[in-house]
């Protein structure tokens, strides 16, 4: 029967490209039975990475890593082929580079002084200790749609655990209470060793190079029909036993308008929503525009399904408040090692090994992070590349009289050197390119539990839902692991696969666990 069955991905981020790789791998579906239909004219989604020595490098960002957690992501990861490794898995690529250029940050946050401020103390006294301690053992029905600030006192977010927690993860202070308990459980063990990041682990390159390119290359060599430049506009249904069933796929394809007839047995796959929609890249002249799901349309297919179905999920609850969503990213490109060998003077970390510098007392709240080089696969031997993202970007600077939303790239490096004290000339052949993303915490927003649609509503026969926007227990958003997660599920329950979905590991519950976060709690 398998055989006969036809399977469409609409979006091509990474959860798509793993719900490809799992049909495929444990559903035994043909490759040449499964089409990935993409908008843009490249897959990857959120995990992009583009550019090139001359015109600069860009990347959106880059999502946190541990080999801790990402049971799903790993799971998957383990049976494919790496690119630049004859022989080995991206999994054991990931694992032999973490092992050779480890994590130990040493100048994790940096003062207004230009001083690295000590971090091995949390910072909290015993009423942050306390509310804290309420907020992680509060159920979720309890939190609701709080927010953080309904739950923590006004100092709490002064502390160095907050500067250095929430840029580890973007956090805001007006961001969901449940989906922070979420974090503080499912990363536990990250909890005591937060100031060094010695629990985050990295790609050999970015995660586009490393993560998407050997997951499209492997669903290429199946036959999977990976189709870019068309954008699902909506989608034909009925209603058969009580449940939803879509009929056909409408779709903008090379300028003609078209349906693909979905047949009976056939699945659908969407993923609903989008954290980089609406993305704009600026330039060293120019800052990024400033643009909204209306025009780009990312958001408009899941409203239109969730409208008047509550078991699709409420979209409104994430996509409503850009000020509350929006923050700034760059990525810098060099020609020079100036700026490197400086760096490396002052955090006393080489790339590659101490993840990101905060400047907390920054308007801007801004972050850098250098990566081992080279950072890009066709990156030559004498340019670097670093990236940033700044969380309050709509401030004014401490070093340029204007919001970063209205900064060009000239500007963003005139802030960034004015933190650290050095002279402009240090990268005064330096191409920068902002990156404003309006909706790129809209995971994090305040919601109710029905805000989000399961991977395969009840009422629901052949659509599943994979996304940042759907619900799993225990598991936590803007993790390259919640979309992986939500693809083995969706996949597993539309074909019956007879394999567990590898569990969240409750790293929470174990003992030591606890006994070193209430240490570090305590210092």
């Amino acid at each position: 029967m398998r055989n006969s069955l036809k399977a469409y991905l609409i979006g091509g981020g990474i959860g798509s490209l793993a719900a490809a790789a799992f049909m495929i791998r444990d559903g035994k579906l043909p490759g040449k039975n499964i089409a990935i239909l993409e908008a843009a004219e490249v897959l990857g989604g959120s995990l992009d990475g583009a550019g090139d020595a001359d015109k600069g490098y860009s990347l959106r960002g880059g999502r946190m890593l541990t080999t801790d957690n990402y049971e799903c992501m790993w799971d998957l990861y383990r049976s494919i082929p790496s690119l630049h490794n004859k022989g080995q898995t991206v999994f054991e690529e990931t694992v032999a580079f973490n092992q050779k250029y480890k994590a130990h940050s040493m100048a994790r946050l940096v003062d207004s002084r230009r001083a690295k401020v000590p971090v091995s103390s949390m910072g909290f006294s015993m009423q942050d200790r306390i509310e804290l301690l309420k907020l992680s053992q509060a159920t979720e029905d309890e939190l609701a749609a709080d927010r953080i600030t309904d739950w923590l006192s006004p100092a709490f977010f002064e502390t160095e655990f907050w500067y250095m927690w929430v840029t580890t993860f973007a956090f805001q202070p007006w961001h969901s209470a449940v989906e922070f308990k979420r974090y503080l459980h499912r990363f536990m063990l990250e909890f005591s060793r937060i100031e060094t990041l010695a629990g985050v682990k990295r790609t050999i390159y970015n995660q586009y190079d490393s993560l998407v390119m050997p997951l499209q290359a492997w669903l290429k060599a199946q036959d999977v029909q990976l189709i870019t430049g068309c954008r699902v506009t909506d989608l034909d249904h009925h209603i058969d036993g009580g449940k939803f069933a879509v009929t056909g796929i409408r779709c903008e394809h090379e300028g003609k308008a078209q349906t693909i007839v979905v047949k009976d047995g056939d699945l659908v796959f969407l993923q609903n929503g989008s954290m980089t929609d609406a993305s704009s890249l600026g330039s060293m002249t120019h800052a990024p525009g400033k643009l909204t799901k209306v025009e780009s349309g990312g958001w408009s297919l899941w409203e239109k399904l969730a409208e008047g179905r509550p078991e699709f999920g409420n979209p409104s609850a994430f996509n409503s408040c850009i000020a509350q969503s929006c923050w700034e990213s760059f990525t810098v490109t060099l020609k020079n090692p100036a700026f490197f060998d400086l760096m490396r003077q002052f955090s006393g970390n080489e790339p590659g090994t101490g993840g990101l510098v905060t400047f907390k007392d920054s308007n801007w709240l801004m972050s850098i992070v250098l990566a081992h080089q080279p950072h890009f696969a066709n990156q030559r031997a004498d340019v670097q590349v670093f990236w940033g993202y700044s969380l309050f970007p709509d401030r004014i600077g401490n070093f340029v009289a204007k919001p970063m939303t209205e900064c060009n790239g000239a500007d963003i490096l005139q802030e960034l050197c004015g933190h650290l004290r050095f002279d402009l000339e240090t990268v005064a052949s330096a191409h920068c390119i902002p990156c404003r993303m309006p909706y790129i915490t809209s995971m994090f927003m305040p919601r109710l539990a029905t805000d989000r649609p399961l991977p395969v509503p009840h009422n629901s026969k052949n659509l599943a839902f994979i996304s940042q926007f759907v619900e799993i227990p225990d598991d936590v958003v803007f993790t390259v692991e919640y979309s992986v997660r939500a693809a083995q599920m969706a996949v597993y329950a539309l074909l019956g696969i007879d394999r567990k979905v590898p569990a969240v590991t409750a790293h929470d519950k174990s003992l030591r666990t606890q006994f070193e976060a209430l240490v570090k709690a305590f210092k």
